[in-house]
């Protein structure tokens, strides 16, 4: 079978690194911004360099913003029986048969950990998909991590805020701790270790167990200790609760704009 990826940034990028590893699709990429891609892969600088060719899969992995000028130019190389997955955030099935017509659409939101095959993905089919796409579809997703299968584009623009742009809140949120671990004292380089390291176990820890965060919380908090004394600083009047909530109400508003 053969994919065509159309653009190829970093989260495009991400998946591609895990599909040329664990799968067997023949593949090319359109961009004009790329110098260089994996051995395996066609890399070709614009659509009139397919020359005719049909494509199986054809991936969408450009801005939303991109989406209406470049897209409707592709048309003609989805093959008969193939199918357009899409990794844009927030950009709609109907928005993409606007473009080109009626077709088995997918929409997929990958997020960054996928380019060591710990992301999250959310997948939504539309009703024109077989089973058969669906496999192909989560077949890729499942190269990179873990796959929710999703029954409405209202969920995956939800996914969207909570997982795909996740990684992003993460980060900085542990960036703001090795600040802090800084403050006391601690190198760069130690503070990195810690904190990411303390993070770490604890989400392996989570995962691992049967019980509740809040009870995996209490297990490390003594009366009137030192995890304590830094819980009632963090949340004791549920301003990092009411942040987050902000935090992903932001993030899914700006979703249903892209659609």
């Amino acid at each position: 079978m053969h994919l065509l990826m159309i653009g190829c940034g970093k989260m495009g990028g991400a998946l591609l690194g895990r599909w040329t590893q664990h799968t067997q699709y023949s593949m090319t990429i359109v961009d004009p911004a790329l110098t260089a891609a994996p051995a395996s892969v066609t890399l070709k600088a614009s659509v009139e360099d397919l020359e005719g060719k049909q494509f199986d899969i054809v991936v969408i992995a450009i801005k939303p913003q991109l989406i209406k000028t470049v897209l409707p130019a592709y048309q003609k190389h989805i093959a008969k029986d193939g199918c357009v997955i899409s990794m844009a955030a927030g950009y709609s099935v109907d928005s993409i048969e606007k473009l080109i017509g009626p077709q088995p659409i997918i929409r997929i939101m990958p997020n960054l950990p996928a380019q060591i095959g710990r992301g999250v993905s959310a997948l939504y089919t539309n009703a024109l998909c077989t089973q058969a796409h669906t496999a192909i579809a989560k077949a890729l997703t499942d190269a990179a991590g873990y796959t929710l299968l999703v029954d409405s584009e209202d969920v995956i623009d939800k996914v969207t805020a909570v997982a795909g742009s996740g990684p992003g809140f993460a980060f900085e949120i542990a960036r703001c701790w090795m600040n802090a671990a800084q403050a006391l004292g601690f190198s760069a380089r130690e503070s990195r270790e810690l904190v990411l390291n303390t993070l770490l176990g604890s989400v392996e820890m989570a995962l691992q167990s049967t019980q509740g965060l809040d009870e995996l919380r209490d297990s490390v908090t003594s009366k009137a200790g030192t995890t304590e004394a830094g819980l009632k600083a963090l949340n004791n009047d549920g301003e990092l609760t009411a942040l987050l909530n902000s935090t992903i109400a932001a993030a899914y508003n700006r979703a249903l704009e892209l659609r």
